[in-house]
């Protein structure tokens, strides 16, 4: 299977996650590609038109374009304890929660998205409604907060820690630790975990950063 792949996006990095708990690494031939809203990438695009990543490329030729359907797909293959739940209350709430972390991350990313304009293109509007929407969204977390993780993951934890993580590494100085200590203590209890670690961003802008490898 080929991956479109890039060492700085949420969504690719959930899947990455997916890949290491299910064992995959080897079934998946990662492709860096670059996927910015302005500037189309023919080579991606030949793959999925709609320019977005991360998108698999089948054995078959079939193409999977979003993260969710990527993630259950994957999570269909390899062996190890399953990330989605396969019925009832528990596979509701596990999509439930990816559901909100990827709405977090779609906040994220649009508020990223105005930063990046040039700064007298700034819509204050647009920042003030980010922030509170994100506060509120943290606030939320907070009350629904999980014991720290010391076994199984599912696909609502994933998809939460990689959100938390991209607050992280493109908003630092949001501080989201700040008045959230059940959600930070939930969010450390899964940082040395090895499909965790492994898939972590790369802060340096600069540096250059190869396709993963198996740790």
């Amino acid at each position: 299977m080929k991956l479109h792949w890039s060492p700085r996006s949420p969504f690719v990095r959930k899947v990455m996650v997916v890949v290491h708990e299910r064992g995959l690494l080897d079934a998946v031939t990662c492709v860096r590609s670059v996927a910015i809203r302005t500037q189309p990438n023919p080579a991606l695009m030949a793959d999925n038109p709609l320019n977005k990543i991360p998108t698999l490329v089948l054995a078959d030729g079939m193409v999977l374009q979003d993260s969710r359907m990527i993630c259950e797909y994957l999570d269909t293959l390899g062996s190890g304890p399953a990330l989605f739940p396969p019925s009832g209350a528990a596979r509701w709430d596990a999509l439930r929660r990816q559901a909100f972390a990827d709405g977090l991350l779609d906040l994220s990313l649009a508020w990223r998205g105005e930063w990046d304009r040039p700064e007298p293109l700034h819509s204050q509007v647009h920042m003030d409604a980010y922030a509170e929407k994100t506060a509120a969204v943290l606030d939320r977390l907070e009350r629904e907060a999980a014991a720290p993780v010391t076994g199984v993951l599912d696909i609502g934890a994933v998809a939460l820690y990689c959100a938390l993580a991209y607050l992280d590494f493109r908003f630092a100085d949001l501080g989201w630790r700040d008045g959230h200590p059940r959600l930070a203590a939930w969010h450390a209890s899964l940082d040395a975990r090895p499909s965790i670690a492994a898939t972590a961003i790369v802060n340096d802008e600069a540096a250059p950063v190869a396709a993963p490898v198996r740790a």
